[in-house]
């Protein structure tokens, strides 16, 4: 790992255990002095574009591979809904700061993975048709199935934040909370 790398996983560790840490709380985590940070970054928002870079780089390999796991829509959306979890856990302030501004450090679409953007595209369309089975209820509009999965992941990341929750079980929590919300029937022994 370079080390412009190493200064974006330190960054990600510190900022999600203290978001207001500084550039010299980040760059004593990664081992360098802070003039060798700002070789790499000048600014702190130069270091946080970054970051919300890196975590958008994961989520796309994340969702990629979710999509791949199966051919079952069903397992591609739980997965899915796993990859998020994970890669929300990683990068919890990130997602929160994107949440919280409509900041400029959002990566458009045009600058993100097209595999991404087809794996996410097959996934709604695999629900359309999972709602056209009957397999998921077709009352809820799609726009309203995204705003709950990523809600169910927020509250996901969280309990487990919150340590409240038995952490091997959120995972199943979590997918049984959405699944049923949206009208599938699900093994409990599952």
């Amino acid at each position: 790992m370079n080390t412009q790398q190493k200064i974006i996983e330190a960054a990600i560790s510190v900022l999600n255990e203290n978001f207001s840490a500084s550039l010299e709380d980040i760059a004593v985590r990664c081992g360098i002095n802070r003039r060798t940070l700002h070789r790499y970054f000048k600014s702190r928002s130069e270091l946080l574009e970054a970051c919300n870079k890196n975590m958008m780089e994961a989520w796309e390999l994340a969702a990629i591979k979710a999509w791949n796991s199966s051919n079952d829509p069903l397992v591609q959306l739980e997965h899915l809904l796993y990859a998020g979890i994970d890669s929300g856990t990683k990068y919890a302030f990130l997602i929160k700061l994107n949440e919280s501004v409509n900041s400029s450090s959002t990566i458009n679409e045009t600058e993100q993975n097209t595999s991404y953007f087809k794996a996410r595209n097959q996934l709604f369309d695999a629900i359309r048709e999972l709602q056209n089975e009957k397999v998921i209820d077709d009352r809820f509009p799609l726009p309203w199935i995204r705003i709950l999965f990523t809600s169910v992941i927020t509250a996901t990341i969280t309990a487990l934040r919150s340590g409240d929750i038995a952490q091997n079980e959120i995972r199943k929590l979590a997918w049984q909370s959405f699944s049923r919300s949206i009208g599938i029937q699900i093994n409990p022994q599952k």
